[in-house]
């Protein structure tokens, strides 16, 4: 894989992990649900969380679909990161 490309598409998976904990951090505060930014972070990760919120039990009140799109992400750059070394 080419070096510019490879660092196009970590570049926007670290955006989407960023978007992700900021959204898992505004879940904590109730009152920051109701800006423009928490429903622009809503609509860039919600198709990320949906369908593994529809596979992932949920484990009482706490909802780890977002730590598990965090794993994936990080093994997505991972392979990218190797993909770009060969």
């Amino acid at each position: 894989m080419h070096p510019t490309i490879a660092a196009i598409f970590t570049t926007f998976l670290y955006i989407l992990l960023i978007a992700i904990v900021i959204r898992a951090l505004m879940s904590w505060f109730p009152g920051a649900q109701n800006n423009a930014f928490a429903r622009l972070l809503h609509q860039i990760t919600e198709p990320l969380l949906e369908p593994v919120r529809r596979v992932m039990p949920r484990a009482g009140m706490i909802d780890f679909s977002a730590l598990a799109v965090i794993i994936l992400l990080w093994l997505m750059i991972a392979v990218i990161n190797q993909l770009a070394e060969s």
